[in-house]
């Protein structure tokens, strides 16, 4: 008697590991934990540049809501000194300890994804950073190749928009404008 009921449960656990793929799948929510989010300013002195392999972004495709976050303390540059005060002296990476955009696809119609296809859209929302919350409108280039869902953004933002100061003896050798670019490698279901 025991036997049986214990192989019906066991039946049964089978019966919902092998459906919760299409569950979790049919309620459209997808994930990555190894975004990468890189920056780059061309400079006089020298070019500014980082990159972090740990955003998170989660993002639902029956409503299109996207949130993304990355820590800033995250981002590694060529140069330790460099990195140094990118937390201290310019982001306050103890103070704000990440960037976040909470959004949404803007789409006329609903997006279907079909194997082996591409779409751009732009997605809107805010994007936090040092403290500061900003609307933006971003393209999103999203990819769907051999069962396999991708995205990338490129934008550019101002640090004078997010309240990062730039200490006035490097204020004129540095870009006025950062170019950031999102990559999500792989999107898993939720």
């Amino acid at each position: 008697m025991i036997k049986a009921k214990y192989l019906v449960l066991r039946n049964n656990w089978i019966i919902v590991i092998f459906l919760l793929p299409i569950g979790i799948f049919a309620q459209g929510r997808l994930y990555c934990k190894e975004a990468r989010v890189s920056f780059f300013s061309k400079t006089a002195m020298e070019n500014i540049e980082a990159q972090n392999n740990k955003g998170l972004c989660v993002w639902d495709t029956g409503t299109g809501a996207l949130e993304f976050s990355v820590l800033i303390k995250g981002f590694e540059f060529d140069r330790a000194l460099m990195q140094e005060h990118f937390n201290e002296n310019y982001m306050e990476s103890d103070k704000y300890p990440k960037a976040v955009f909470k959004g949404k696809l803007i789409a006329d119609k609903k997006l279907i994804v079909e194997t082996n296809s591409n779409f751009t859209t732009e997605v809107s929302g805010t994007l936090t950073i040092h403290g500061v919350s900003r609307q933006i409108t971003v393209p999103v280039e999203t990819r769907l190749v051999n069962g396999v869902i991708s995205a990338r953004a490129n934008f550019k933002v101002t640090p004078q928009d997010y309240k990062i100061s730039i200490p006035a003896i490097v204020a004129d050798k540095i870009n006025k404008t950062i170019s950031i670019a999102i990559s999500v490698p792989r999107y898993s279901s939720l």
